[in-house]
């Protein structure tokens, strides 16, 4: 019996119980992937490291990281259910005996076929058979069902997207990184409240900073106290405010002593007035921007975005410096060579639009090497930046659109909207620091949780070593 019967474009449809006869089959094939473990251990909370853990799973009698048993199972389920005898059908029983692992990568094949046929309680035995690609089972069973009395034809319902993140991942693996790396001694000012002492204290305890505290010392001893939190043998400068926090802050780093600063419980004006101080600041001959580094759980890679905090309306020489920044940092966290998105509303330039126009410019100055390290391509709209299947539709021929690595917002209020919509639309994380001074400097937001100031650490750690 064919596997497609009953199953028309957009519909299923059952068998009832008086049209089933013995020997009748159905079917279907599934390529066990890695999402599919993943999704199957989430469901079902079964976290088996033999299942998702391949480090472990190579030590162990299959040298492979396999699949759930009961994924077979759900795919018997799923020709029961769907198929043979389809909706309406009653489970009632199912024996299993696995006879070979599926790894990631095997095709298996589930045949169900009717073996006995119950008239008094329309019952109906079904012996069930899971094959891989060579033909072999995997998988053997029998299971009884309550066949539908009634023929049933119903709309296929189209079910959600189903997309899996491992929340931290990218950033896990920038700690690891920056834990190779020497400590960065960094300057934390005004650690005055809670997060942002943990935070400091937490990354130390990792090996990516080594924290000195600049602030009051006895606000700074008391928020210790306050939550738990051991800062004996940290350093200590006091300052009296913050202002003067920032203040000295930006001093240990012109003496050499840190080699960055971490944002604590102050305004970032206050923090970056000390730092843009044309005669005691850390200016640098280029141009100081922020740039976010953001884990989009529907983006196969970190996105940076710049600039959301610092140039309000950059012009084409700020531009400049800005996609400087932001591609050293990209190579600074691993990425060989750097797609630069270049954002507008359009893809064509546009004399009206000056967005479009310094867009243009700035692939120029690329090309002329004024900007080197990356690939720019710009004006590009947000879809055909990040979408391969916008870029598709339009015809885009880029080496960048669809596949940015770092977007160049032409606004403060648009790198501003573009984070925050990622953040609180699409669950991303975004940890950030600010380029171009002579030390990296984290910016970090009293919304920040713990993980997030951790990564902003290993973030500037990692420049800091890489760049400088």
């Amino acid at each position: 019996m064919s596997s497609d019967r009953g199953a028309g474009i957009g519909y299923i449809e059952n068998r009832p119980f008086d049209e089933l006869s013995v020997g009748d089959t159905a079917e279907l094939s599934r390529t066990l992937t890695a999402q599919d473990i993943d999704a199957f251990a989430v469901v079902s909370g079964d976290v088996n490291p033999a299942h998702v853990d391949e480090e472990f799973a190579q030590d162990e009698i299959f040298h492979k990281v396999i699949g759930h048993g009961m994924w077979g199972g759900a795919l018997i389920s799923n020709v029961l259910g769907t198929q043979l005898p389809g909706p309406g059908t009653i489970y009632l029983d199912q024996s299993l005996k696995f006879l070979k692992p599926v790894g990631i990568g095997d095709t298996v094949t589930v045949r169900v076929t009717v073996a006995e046929k119950q008239e008094d309680r329309k019952r109906v035995i079904l012996d069930c058979l899971c094959t891989n690609g060579d033909d072999k089972p995997v998988i053997v069973g029998q299971a009884i069902v309550i066949a539908p009395a009634k023929k049933i034809r119903r709309p296929r319902v189209t079910m959600p997207d189903l997309v899996l993140h491992r929340r931290g991942a990218t950033y896990d693996r920038l700690l690891s990184a920056a834990q190779r790396l020497p400590t960065l001694p960094t300057a934390v000012v005004h650690p005055c409240d809670a997060s942002s002492l943990e935070g400091a204290l937490s990354a130390r305890e990792l090996g990516v900073l080594e924290p000195i505290l600049v602030g009051p010392r006895d606000r700074i001893h008391d928020v210790a106290d306050s939550v738990g939190l051991d800062i004996a043998g940290l350093e200590i400068i006091d300052a009296p405010h913050s202002h003067a926090s920032a203040e000295q802050a930006v001093q240990l780093a012109r003496e050499g002593r840190v080699g960055a600063m971490m944002k604590g419980a102050l305004h970032t004006d206050e923090v970056m007035s000390a730092v843009v101080s044309k005669t005691q600041g850390l200016r640098s001959e280029r141009r100081m921007s922020h740039v976010y580094v953001m884990d989009v759980p529907t983006y196969s890679k970190p996105l940076l975005i710049t600039d959301a905090a610092i140039n309000i309306a950059p012009d084409l020489q700020t531009k400049a410096d800005m996609v400087q920044n932001a591609i050293d940092l990209a190579c600074a966290i691993g990425i060989e060579l750097p797609k630069v998105a270049i954002l507008s509303a359009v893809e064509t330039i546009t004399p009206r639009l000056q967005s479009t126009v310094e867009a243009g410019a700035l692939c120029k100055m690329a090309d002329r090497d004024q900007i080197t390290g990356g690939i720019l391509d710009g004006p590009l709209a947000f879809d055909n930046a990040v979408s391969m299947q916008a870029v598709s539709t339009k015809g885009i021929k880029s080496n960048v659109a669809g596949q940015a690595d770092v977007l160049v917002a032409p606004d403060l209020e648009a790198g501003n909207m573009i984070a925050k919509q990622l953040m609180y639309l699409a669950g991303a994380e975004a940890a950030g620091i600010v380029l171009g001074a002579q030390v990296p400097i984290m910016l970090t937001s009293r919304a920040d949780d713990t993980r997030t100031r951790i990564a902003s650490a290993a973030i500037a750690s990692l420049f800091n070593h890489t760049v400088r």
